[in-house]
């Protein structure tokens, strides 16, 4: 991953910063790894997932507290070209779909490292890849613009759908390019917009997760 990323400045509405929707990110998907049928303003599930494009044939090779939590926008672990071997970060890894597919791909010999910010979803996914003895893989409590890994250390990094719950998308892309090694590959799923939001259309927390 080469080149200069300007990512758009996110405007906030009056009476939200940056600290609280943070806080407020880490809140919510730690509750949906907790608690995955409470209702939210966001899908969550298998039936999102297939949805989306993950083949049930797959989803059902894994225990439901897989896929149960489930939380992304497309189905980045089955497009990634990942070979065996290779080590690849998946940013914002939730219950732990992807990382299980991922690992699956990497084999044995591979590195498969979740970052995650949500207790829940931590917790949640760490259990997951006991349930699979997923034994390349490991999950990190910290967030994707602060992973602690070193420089150059990933042939992939693989993100689905964090990027429009951050205030600072400029971080993720810098941390990201920090982690790649020479020819590694970032592959980022992701929301967008077919036309402006309304000035009001962002008005409170809850607004910020639709």
């Amino acid at each position: 991953m080469r080149g200069a990323i300007t990512v758009a400045t996110t405007v906030l509405p009056p009476g939200l910063t940056p600290d609280a929707i943070r806080l407020a990110v880490r809140e919510r998907y730690s509750q949906v790894g907790a608690h995955p049928d409470s209702g939210y303003n966001f899908r969550v599930g298998r039936v999102f997932a297939e949805a989306l494009g993950y083949p049930a044939s797959i989803l059902d090779q894994l225990p439901p507290s897989v896929w149960e939590a489930f939380t992304g926008v497309a189905t980045p672990s089955l497009v990634a070209d990942v070979r065996p071997g290779e080590t690849v970060v998946d940013l914002g890894c939730g219950a732990g779909l992807d990382l299980a597919l991922l690992s699956w791909r990497t084999g044995p010999r591979g590195r498969v490292v979740g970052i995650d910010v949500a207790d829940g979803m931590v917790e949640r996914a760490r259990r997951n890849l006991a349930l699979l003895d997923l034994r390349q893989t490991e999950v990190h409590h910290t967030s994707a613009d602060d992973t602690g890994l070193p420089d150059a250390a990933v042939d992939w990094a693989i993100a689905n759908g964090i990027l429009n719950l951050s205030t600072d998308k400029d971080a993720i892309i810098r941390e990201t390019a920090r982690i790649l090694r020479p020819g590694g590959r970032f592959l980022l799923a992701e929301t967008t917009l077919a036309r402006p939001l309304p000035p009001d259309a962002v008005g409170s927390l809850d607004d910020w997760f639709r």
